[in-house]
């Protein structure tokens, strides 16, 4: 679904002052290049800047008509496939800009042609033109935005040209191509292709199909680590796929009666080589020290089908078009040049988008190969174009602008881990949302570079009339942005424009103020809103031409603001998503002083319901060791928020570090003979003590927490303060001093008593545990709520879990038992002190194996915890392996591991299918770290050959990373 909204992308344009009719143009870095349509063979320059004024720097020949060019910023080069006497030429020129300065000087030759003696200090003002000759006649072409590499796309092959810096003297470096690869596609003929950092995309009428080019390398002995490397012309590189599918660009076969279409498809990764293309790699290296090897990853193919919705069948109506590869880059990444600091283009992943007539499609290709969005267009398509930010879309008589989710796929690919309670990003599965719908009359073509977007009107003869009345305007809050100019009368029914989309800041700025008039009308709308204006900042803020400066901590200043707005959304609104709230006020540098605000400035009528976003925020936010200390007022505020929504969250609130002016508990630190007394030199609960007890014990264990921080009671006083308060029996621990503890052990920063705590409480899980004895009263904190507010518990291991998930034993363990493994899985707990407490708790049940496995981890005897676990439960083996045995514990793999599953499965047992299994996994993992020859020699001499060979096969194929 496509949301819409009535924004301004679009600001003020220019008129491009050409003088003859445009046929094509393309833009690169600060220049607009414009082929003449009339027979004189020309190309037109144009200097665009941010100011509104566009100045022609000069022209130049060319061999024939041109039919398509492209520019590459990497070299600065313009491309071409020019027609001349029904022969079609491909030519790159070279310095270009020169002829701006009215130096006309000319030197043309052949790609590859030695140049080092030909070249003076003159040829740095003269305009080189490189002539490449191909076997087949160029059809189409496109530059890597990354490197500058030239890929051609020709009847049945792609070839790929690498572009050459020469440095000829000191003072002059020349450009030059050297073709280094082809790529033989049978019964193929590519309408486009687009070329990026390895990746080729190339389509037909009714397919696409993306491949990934990737180096093979070789050993220091010059010997192939592959086997599928790239070939002669016979050799295809998939073998397996023969005919089994229909050839993928044959998708139509027609006959004088009918056409027969093929069913539509997409396939991605891996199964896109079901497809049945088959590829031939061409290496055209010459010496042999020049060759390199590549092999082809299949990432996506799709078939389309004619739209036969209709009754008059167009193949015009329903082809394919906008072929684009668009790079994404690491942020803030950059290097010194020439003692200046520069950009640093780090790739971080490419995107895909083509389109049909009435439909577009975005697809990310970097580790995964996902369908991101579709574009439904409201009329038939004439072109588009993608960028960063945004997909713009040309048809007869509008330009149309959409947002797009490169910059929230990107972000997952720079930081996997963003979607968690430190960091958020609204998800690529936003709904499409259209910005605006500006009208022109007979647009042909776009092209888009910088904050430009280059439009070619071509009227027909009747709208000449209509366009010299006033311009029509689209409905707008904001009439006045776009200042469009009519053509004078004398204009022909040509024109090239300029439009220039305004600043990153200002379009945020609008969308927020937009967002404002669906705050309380349509909650999901103006969430919406607000991620496009998110994701707007995000995706300028990955542009890696944007240095430290004014405009970079503006946008950085934008960017907290859109999380604070989205953490206000997400707190206020009670949406399925409300737990966003914590992840966005994080990353807007919001404290929970300034949060309070917030919230309180939305307070209508002096009565405030907080939801359970503002209540999830502020509670995790009072569980962490921050270094705010709330003052009283916000201190009390906070209180009365948790005494209105969640009561029960009141113990644990006046536990947080940040509430340490409240002043309840600093009653009870002031007078603290309100909660204890004194009796014949021993100290004695007070009647209030034994009402909060009953009714709020969270309160009371808060209470002696602070006054045990203020230096009010010692920890043994407390512990038999407890003791006579719940009135302890012999041998055992009431459990509110257990919650006593466990509450000091998360506020408390004293490390004199830190172990004292740690064993206080692991020797009274321990006990409970041996006596399968349940805890007199609830306790006041489950494992969870300690895993995440205190660093001494830590996330208990997935090796742990997984034994207890098999469930061969029917006891039912309290949550002692959870809370021991979470300490032994935590960073501070001496385990050689306990040992001697759990040597009753018994092996034979999955409670006691994890613990004692959990110890012998944790004092490093990690051959000892693999016989216990494949003695007592083999099914944990490769879960504790994966988990373990990292870094420099790899080898016992292959020296513990592998011998010991070897000699076990000699023998057929009860868990022999376990144990077989064990060991395919293990040789799994052995044959990705070992040499072939270290492999062969851990095998065992008296092995089954054929049960071992795909294991060996797998470790003589494995890839190296470089």
């Amino acid at each position: 679904m496509v949301q819409l909204y009535n924004l301004h992308p679009f600001g003020s344009q220019q008129v491009v002052p050409s003088k003859q009719e445009p046929a094509l143009f393309c833009c690169g870095r600060d220049a607009l290049l414009v082929a003449c349509a009339a027979a004189g063979c020309k190309v037109e320059a144009f200097a665009v800047g941010d100011q509104e004024l566009c100045e022609p720097l000069g022209c130049f020949n060319t061999l024939g008509r041109v039919l398509h060019m492209a520019y590459s910023e990497a070299g600065d080069y313009l491309v071409t496939i020019e027609e001349k006497n029904k022969a079609t030429f491909l030519r790159a020129y070279m310095n270009w800009r020169c002829m701006s300065t009215g130096n006309t000087r000319v030197c043309v030759r052949m790609v590859g042609h030695k140049m080092e003696e030909s070249y003076s200090d003159s040829s740095k003002v003269q305009m080189s033109i490189v002539e490449m000759p191909l076997s087949d006649p160029p059809l189409c072409i496109s530059c890597c935005p990354v490197n500058g590499d030239l890929l051609v796309g020709c009847k049945n092959k792609l070839v790929m040209f690498c572009l050459k810096y020469l440095v000829i003297n000191q003072d002059l470096t020349v450009l030059d191509f050297k073709l280094s690869l082809i790529l033989h596609i049978n019964n193929v003929t590519p309408t486009e292709v687009a070329f990026c950092a390895g990746y080729i995309a190339l389509t037909t009428e009714l397919d696409v199909l993306i491949l990934k080019l990737e180096p093979i390398h070789k050993g220091a002995d010059n010997t192939e680590l592959y086997a599928d490397k790239v070939r002669a012309p016979e050799k295809l590189v998939d073998e397996g796929v023969k005919d089994e599918v229909p050839s993928v660009f044959s998708s139509q076969h027609e006959s004088d009666d009918f056409v027969i279409c093929q069913k539509p498809m997409e396939l991605l990764g891996e199964e896109s080589r079901l497809c049945g293309i088959l590829v031939t790699l061409e290496s055209t290296g010459l010496a042999k020290e020049d060759t390199e090897y590549f092999q082809v990853r299949y990432l996506l193919y799709r078939r389309f089908t004619p739209d036969l919705s209709s009754f008059v069948f167009s193949v015009e109506e329903t082809k394919l078009h906008s072929l684009q590869l668009l790079p994404m880059y690491q942020t803030g990444s950059s290097m010194a040049v020439n003692g200046k600091t520069a950009a640093k283009k780090e790739l971080l992943c490419v995107f895909c988008f083509f389109s049909l007539p009435h439909v577009g499609y975005l697809y990310a290709v970097g580790s995964l190969v996902e369908l991101l969005s579709t574009y439904q267009y409201s009329e038939k398509s004439q072109q588009a174009v993608l960028t960063p930010q945004f997909l713009h879309v040309i048809t007869s008589n509008s330009l149309q602008c959409f947002t797009v989710r490169c910059s929230a796929a990107a972000a997952r690919e720079e930081d996997p881990y963003i979607d968690t309670t430190m960091k958020a990003c609204p998800p690529v599965s936003l709904d499409v949302c259209a910005l605006r719908m500006q009208l022109f009359i007979g647009l042909k073509a776009i092209c888009h570079f910088n904050n430009h977007v280059i439009l070619l009107t071509k009227a027909d003869s009747e709208d000449i009339t209509e366009r010299r009345k006033p311009p029509r305007r689209v409905l707008s809050r904001k009439a006045d942005s776009v200042k469009l100019k009519t053509p004078p009368e004398s204009e022909p029914g040509w024109n090239l424009y300029i439009v220039n989309t305004i600043s990153t800041i200002q379009l945020y700025k609008e969308m927020v103020d937009y967002s404002k008039t669906y705050e309380n009308v349509r909650t999901e709308s103006c969430i919406h809103l607000l991620s496009e204006a998110h994701l707007l900042v995000r995706a300028a803020l990955m542009d890696p031409s944007l240095m430290e400066s004014e405009e970079k901590e503006k946008l950085l200043a934008a960017f907290r603001e859109s999380c604070a707005h989205l953490g206000d959304c997400y707190s206020r609104f009670n949406t399925k998503d409300a737990h966003l709230a914590l992840p966005y006020y994080k990353m807007s540098g919001l404290s929970i002083t300034e949060v309070l605000k917030r919230i309180d400035s939305v307070v209508e009528g002096g009565t405030q319901k907080y939801e359970k976003g503002f209540i999830f925020y502020l509670n995790h936010s009072l569980y962490e060791d921050l270094n705010e200390e709330l003052s009283k007022e916000s201190a009390g505020k906070v209180l009365q928020i948790f005494h209105l929504a969640e009561p029960n969250q009141l113990p644990h609130v006046l536990c947080s570090p940040c509430m340490k002016n409240m002043r309840l508990a600093y009653g009870f630190i002031g007078e603290p003979r309100l909660l204890r007394q004194q009796r014949e030199g021993q100290i004695v609960p007070t009647e209030l003590a034994v009402h909060l007890k009953e009714t709020w014990p969270g309160l009371l264990v808060a209470s002696m927490l602070a006054l045990h921080e203020n230096s009010k009671i010692e920890l043994e006083e407390a512990d038999s303060y407890f003791e006579m308060l719940c009135g302890k029996k012999e041998g055992t621990n009431p459990q509110l001093l257990v919650d006593f503890w466990e509450a000091l052990l998360v506020a408390s920063s004293e490390k004199e008593i830190l172990q004292e705590l740690l064993f206080k409480l692991t020797s009274q899980y321990v006990w409970r545990l041996l006596r399968k004895q349940l805890p007199d009263t609830k306790p006041l904190k489950t494992t969870e709520d300690l895993i995440n507010s205190c660093n001494h518990y830590g996330l208990i291991f997935p090796w742990v879990t997984f034994i207890m998930s098999l469930g061969r034993t029917c006891d039912k363990y309290p949550e002692d038992l959870s809370k021991l493994q979470s300490l032994l899985c935590g960073p501070s707990v001496d385990i050689a002190s306990l040992l001697p407490f759990l040597e009753p708790l018994s092996e034979d049940s999955n409670a006691g194996l994890s613990v004692h496995v959990l110890c012998t981890t944790g004092l490093g005897e990690y051959e000892k915890s693999i016989d216990k676990l494949l003695e007592k439960c083999p099914e944990a083996l490769i879960p504790y392996a994966q988990h373990e045995l990292k870094d420099e514990n790899r080898a016992l793999w292959w020296n513990k591991l592998l011998p010991e599953l070897c000699k076990r499965t000699r023998y057929v047992g009860d868990d022999y299918s376990v144990l077989i299994s064990s060991l395919k996994e293990t040789l799994s993992v052995v044959a990705m770290e070992l040499e072939l020859r270290d492999f062969l020699n851990v095998l065992p001499e008296d092995g089954t050959a054929a049960f071992f060979l795909p294991h060996l096969l797998q470790c003589s194929k494995r890839k190296l990373v470089t």
